[in-house]
């Protein structure tokens, strides 16, 4: 037996091809027992069966193995259970052929929001249990004995037995029958198409529920908590709409007779997409028209479209292997901004879909970040892989290429590749295969580089004798050298958006002829209008529309003529987007002076566009916080200029929403009111308080709709101190008294924005309680510069009670991530990494890993910021200057 320990794969003499699965959860208890049947092909000689189990206990004299041809039950001589492989092995006195396999077995329902697990709601006034599911990656185990890997498909024939008859119990199939008896009740379930045992999902519990069909007779269902179906409604929308989009673009219908989704009140990531039973965390799918926000709206939207894409992308065509993880997740998040421009193009979501590709270059810039096809040798480290590389850098990955295909082209390709591997499992390499076969280009050469190394590259582009240079180099946020080369889909405009030029970037350096390559020769200094008609080029481009997953570094006279072009608003948002966020990653990586950046982003005074605007902010909050540790003398001035780049905007949007105004307004609003707040702009804050106490009085009123809910709540908590803490209680009583999650996650986020230390470690320690689900402790953790210290302190007492509550599975890598990458010197680098050493948790390796790079990164940053010669004359400059 102790030949199967340490593997990471079951060995492949057995194959499951069908499991008939009887569950029975006690909700008072927290207990379940169960039974499975499997089906097995026996495909190899062995007197072994090796498959997954962990937390269960199997009762030995429950197991046995029935001979197909014989109808002859044989007993295994041997059950053991290795726990830390989470393995059950058992051995039999003869070799095995065809035939079923039975184990009886019993388990808890944990509340660690994996496996077979409870979460808790209140009915009437009462506490109330529900069942739920959550399998993926790796806890099918954690319910019931089965080959716990994707590339094992088979059909599942789901029975739920004792089951309370008041309560709704569903599964991936719609319900054969159900037998009461007396008060419980026996739910059975059709028989499911073949699918990985991650997608397998049962939810019992008390729900109301809205209902509506697609135009080709899918039924839809969207359950909720008792008496919030009406904020079920616009998931339910955008699931139906979403539903006929995909079967329409991916050439193929939704395979099962209905779809179901349900809002979990204690649910670990965003949303889970079972096959034919979607679970969702609250704030994923309700929506509530008086009380959510616009950001809530767009939320709801991209999530349902992200998990209905997995319907196809995923459930019906299944990754072999979790190395290929990206190839669902990528691919899911991209679609997902597809069907949501398609119903919302006035959300301008491509413009938005920056911020997906701005996280990945962030982590994908780390030298601690890992390619996107990743060895997983153990399950224990799928976890960590479900990040911003395999799912922002994949999504971004797959723009590119689009891009680079041409949209219909890629459509058509995708089509085939679905319908060739439907039912069935898929690598990277057969999605390139579809493609290369669809496009006649070598897709397969092109992407290995950007799929199987990690990173990426930035271009260097100069004119040099009316030539134009580029040449690449890896990119790392530290500075350090790498030794990456890519494939690089190169596209450039020259002075307008009608010359648009693209080619492969195949070397590590190439030079074109401007006026062969562009028609047009390079303006020395700015051009103007006037010389245009001369085909002077007057700014370079590079990147257009930011469609490859690259950064770029202009000369600074290219750069500049770039900077007048911003101001006189001659480019698109996503190109303004991406000169600011690629100068602001060079200033990092001390490749540009601070000083200049902050020149540059005054060019953005007159900025309104929503993403632009979130992501000055964004780097607005960085710049602050490098500043604070670099030149202290120097932030007031600093965040006086950061208050001055946004009066533009604020005195055009205003506090109150305008009639027919757009959603990115609506968003916009919320983001520049809250950063003038954390920039400590008085009338800001004085106008917050205002309106938040007019809510206090009346939660309806129009005073403070809820787009600006949370920039009110952050201003308040600026003020908030422990001598002055009636602000920070009032937050507390609004928090205690919402039902909605939306609002509860909204208060969460904004408490521990307080600077000062004494409140900050009460937020903390609030974030610990009972009163606060731990799905949601994570989003308390945004402190500010002047917390650090106390969360970091805290973090360290707290590490063995945090370590126990969240100790596997992705929630416990934002605990340190969000409090270690905060700090910018070299003697926190060793503290942190001597407290780790001594208090080790494997599930955070990676993650720490980053954390202290970004710690390191900082540090270097501020060091360089420090010796800056002009900065102070440059800040006051700037701060003083009037428009």
């Amino acid at each position: 037996m102790e030949q199967f320990k340490g593997q990471p794969r079951l060995p492949k003499f057995a194959v499951p091809k069908r499991y008939e699965l009887r569950l029975k959860p006690d909700l008072t208890t927290c207990k379940f027992g169960g039974s499975v049947s499997v089906d097995l092909d026996i495909v190899a000689d062995t007197q072994f069966i090796v498959l997954n189990a962990a937390e269960l206990s199997v009762n030995a004299g429950s197991v046995s193995f029935t001979h197909g041809d014989s109808s002859k039950v044989f007993e295994p001589s041997k059950v053991e259970a290795f726990q830390e492989d989470g393995i059950l092995v058992l051995e039999f006195g003869a070799p095995l052929r065809i035939g079923v396999l039975a184990i009886g077995f019993e388990g808890i329902l944990n509340d660690n929001m994996k496996g077979f697990y409870r979460s808790t709601y209140e009915h009437n006034g009462e506490k109330k249990n529900m069942a739920v599911t959550q399998f993926e990656p790796v806890d099918a185990r954690r319910c019931f004995p089965c080959w716990d890997e994707p590339a094992w498909k088979a059909t599942f024939k789901i029975t739920l037995d004792g089951v309370p008859s008041e309560l709704v119990a569903l599964s991936n199939m719609s319900i054969l029958e159900e037998k009461v008896d007396g008060h419980l009740k026996t739910v059975s379930y059709l028989e499911s198409p073949i699918m990985s045992t991650y997608l397998v999902a049962v939810v019992i519990g008390l729900f109301d529920y809205v209902e509506d069909h697609t135009s080709d007779g899918v039924k839809v269902r969207v359950y909720c908590q008792v008496g919030k179906a009406n904020q079920g409604k616009f998931a339910l929308y955008v699931a139906v709409k979403t539903l006929e989009l995909y079967k329409e673009y991916f050439a193929v219908p939704y395979s099962l007779p209905k779809l179901d989704m349900v809002a979990i009140p204690d649910f670990s990531a965003g949303a889970m997409e079972n096959y034919g039973l979607v679970t969702y965390r609250e704030t994923a799918l309700l929506f509530d028209e008086q009380h959510s926000a616009a950001a809530n709206k767009q939320r709801v939207a991209t999530v349902v479209a992200h998990e209905l894409a997995h319907q196809w992308f995923g459930n019906l065509v299944t990754m072999e292997w979790w190395t290929h993880l990206w190839l669902n997740e990528g691919f899911a998040t991209w679609v997902s901004y597809l069907a949501t421009d398609s119903l919302f193009p006035e959300w301008k979501i491509w413009t938005q879909f920056l911020d997906e590709l701005t996280a990945g270059l962030k982590l994908d810039g780390l030298e601690e970040s890992h390619p996107i096809e990743v060895e997983i040798n153990h399950a224990a480290e799928v976890d960590e892989i479900f990040d911003a590389i395999s799912y922002k850098k994949g999504a971004s990955v797959i723009r590119m290429l689009q891009s680079y295909l041409g949209a219909e082209v890629f459509q058509r390709s995708l089509a085939s590749y679905i319908k060739k591997h439907a039912s069935s499992n898929a690598k990277t390499e057969d999605l390139w295969a579809a493609l290369e076969e669809g496009s006649g280009e070598p897709v397969n050469k092109l992407m290995n580089s950007w799929t199987k190394q990690k990173g990426y590259p930035v271009i260097s582009v100069k004119v040099k004798d009316q030539k134009l240079e580029f040449d690449q180099t890896q990119f790392y946020s530290s500075g350090s050298q790498g030794d990456g080369q890519w494939i690089v889909p190169i596209t450039l405009c020259c002075g307008s958006y009608d010359v648009r030029k693209s080619f492969l970037l195949q070397s590590k350096s190439e030079t074109l002829d401007i006026k062969e390559f562009l028609g047009c020769s390079a303006a020395t200094g700015c051009g103007s209008a006037s010389n245009r008609n001369n085909a002077v080029c007057s700014w370079i481009k590079v990147n257009v529309d930011q469609t490859g997953f690259y950064r770029v570094k202009y000369e600074e006279e290219l750069a500049a003529a770039l900077r007048n072009a911003i101001e006189k608003k001659h480019l698109s948002s996503t190109d303004r987007f991406g000169i600011l966020d690629d100068s602001f990653a060079l200033s990092m990586t001390r490749q540009q002076s601070f000083t200049s950046l902050l020149t540059l982003l005054s060019a953005y005074r007159e900025e309104l566009d929503y993403t632009v605007l979130s992501n000055l902010i964004t780097i607005s909050y960085k710049l602050a916080r490098i500043a604070a540790d670099a030149v202290p003398e120097l932030l007031d001035l600093i965040n006086q200029f950061f208050i001055s780049l946004l009066q533009y905007s604020a005195e055009k949007l205003g506090w109150q929403p305008k009639p027919g105004e757009s959603h990115l307004d609506a968003m916009l609003r919320g983001d520049i009111l809250t950063a003038l707040s954390v920039f400590g702009h008085d009338q800001t804050i004085d106008e917050a308080s205002r309106r938040f106490h007019a809510f206090l009085d009346d939660r309806n009123t129009p005073l403070l709709p809820p787009d600006i809910r949370r920039a009110a709540y952050v201003a308040v908590m600026q003020r908030a101190s422990a001598s002055n803490r009636s602000g920070y209680e009032s937050l507390l009583r609004v928090y205690r008294e919402t039902d909605l999650s939306q609002e509860k996650t909204r208060i969460l986020g904004s408490l521990a924005s307080c600077p000062d230390p004494n409140i900050t470690l009460e937020v903390l320690n609030f974030l610990l309680t009972p009163e606060v689900r731990s799905q949601d402790a994570v989003i308390g953790l945004a402190v500010s510069s002047e917390g650090r210290e106390t969360a970091w302190t805290w973090l360290k007492a707290n590490w063995e009670y945090i370590s126990k509550t969240w100790g596997s599975g992705f929630l416990i890598t934002r605990f340190v991530s969000a409090i270690v990458s905060l700090f910018a010197s070299f003697e926190k680098v060793k503290e942190i990494d001597e407290f780790f050493k001594a208090h080790p948790n494997p599930s955070i390796t990676r993650t720490l890993k980053q954390s202290i790079e970004r710690v390191q990164i900082n540090a270097k940053w501020v060091e360089s910021v420090k010796s800056e010669k002009n900065l102070a004359d440059a800040v006051k400059e700037l701060a003083y200057r009037k428009y």
